[in-house]
């Protein structure tokens, strides 16, 4: 069973909008999104920009999650 969130979306929807998003940013639009969903964020292998406390503290190209 997967147990990726996006908001309060059973899994098969939030990857559903994933790839939406997806499509939107191959197409030239920036999407920015922000969400603690391990598994979409190491899937999904795009840029990761993290913040703490109001600074950037890290931006990796094809990042993946690694705050706990």
């Amino acid at each position: 069973m997967q147990t990726s969130q996006l908001g309060n979306l059973d899994p098969d929807t939030a990857w559903e909008i994933m790839k939406l998003l997806n499509e939107i940013n191959a197409r030239g639009t920036t999407v920015v999104m922000a969400t603690h969903a391990k598994d979409i964020v190491n899937k999904m292998k795009k840029r990761v920009i993290q913040i703490e406390k109001g600074k950037i503290i890290r931006d990796d190209k094809k990042g993946g999650y690694s705050g706990e």
